[in-house]
């Protein structure tokens, strides 16, 4: 097992430690919540207000940054919505390396592909990887299975299309907290539907694996670093309505028979409510006969890796890292 830590030699453990938090990242995190503890909460507002602010730069995180690397395309989507439009990034030289399907996060109902042009222009350049990033259907106007089926949709377009493309048939997949949800349904729905295991590796960052709700997001409570429990729930309500099956593996994938999946890596905080989600899926993720890796971070809240600390820095160094090892990896 691999594992950020704190200090050289600590034990897992020890990374949940109070005192094993930077200062940086101390100071960071309550900035975060003296912010968030004075707007309304999303999950009190409707969900387009919410949409409308971030779009126009006046959201609590400020304006959103796009690349220009960034190419708007549409691929064929399913047969609920046949345009399914997309982000592609492509190295401007050298040999792309391999595909990497990105599905971002936002909790099903917020979030576009071109919220993540600064991250993914960043894996284009250090990786050599072609980006498609997906701008799946949001809830609650869209629920399950929309945002699914859209994602299966471009997965297999890919595993068709790939060598095609971008001069290589090298698959990866993955994405942040609904996008990591996301990411496990598509290798579960190709490997279950299309008999298709060709994505060489999962990088799996801080997601929502059980709908039903793990202990870390029922225990959570109201301090607001980013997510609350009432704001998951409210996530999960517009995403899975009540009594449509949480805990069903097609909804959830911790219940999922997980056997014949890719190498995996897997990303959290330790104040992240979904940090049991992660713990539990990386243990699952091993006892079903994958190889798995672990990066626990001090003080990470939800989406810290996507801020200027030093915390993010060191996560995003891993995460290339473990892309780069799979796409030169050809077992």
């Amino acid at each position: 097992m691999e594992k950020e830590a704190a200090r050289p030699g600590d034990p897992l453990h020890a990374l949940f430690a109070p005192e094993a938090i930077d200062a940086e990242t101390q100071a960071f995190n309550r900035q975060v919540e003296a912010i968030l503890t004075k707007l309304p909460a999303a999950n009190t507002m409707p969900p387009q207000q919410t949409r409308d602010l971030r779009e126009s730069g006046r959201g609590p995180f400020g304006p959103i940054v796009l690349s220009k690397l960034a190419q708007a395309r549409t691929l064929p989507g399913p047969g609920s919505a046949p345009q399914l439009p997309v982000r592609v990034f492509v190295p401007e030289s050298g040999p792309v390396q391999g595909v990497y399907l990105h599905l971002h996060g936002g909790g099903w109902t917020f979030g576009r592909a071109h919220h993540a042009d600064m991250p993914n222009e960043s894996l284009t350049k250090e990786c050599g990887l072609a980006v498609v990033s997906v701008d799946y259907r949001l809830a609650p106007e869209h629920p399950y299975p929309a945002a699914p089926d859209d994602c299966e949709a471009a997965a297999l377009w890919l595993a068709k299309n790939a060598q095609a493309e971008f001069g290589t048939s090298r698959l990866l997949i993955g994405g942040e907290s609904a996008g990591a949800h996301l990411s496990a349904l598509t290798l579960l729905r190709l490997r279950d539907r299309h008999g298709f295991s060709g994505f060489s590796a999962a990088n799996l960052v801080y997601g929502a694996f059980d709908l039903a709700m793990t202990p870390s997001q029922r225990l959570w409570g109201n301090r607001p670093l980013v997510l609350t429990t009432p704001l998951i729930e409210w996530f999960v309500g517009n995403f899975v309505p009540e009594g449509e099956g949480r805990r069903a593996p097609e909804v959830s994938p911790l219940y999922a028979d997980l056997a014949g999946l890719p190498p995996a890596l897997f990303t959290v905080g330790t104040l992240d409510p979904l940090v049991d989600d992660t713990m539990f899926m990386w243990s699952r993720w091993l006892a079903a006969g994958n190889r798995a890796e672990l990066a626990v971070y001090p003080g990470g809240i939800h989406g810290f890796n996507l801020f200027p600390l030093p915390l993010a820095t060191r996560a995003n160094q891993r995460i290339a890292e473990f892309l780069r090892a799979a796409v030169a990896d050809r077992r």
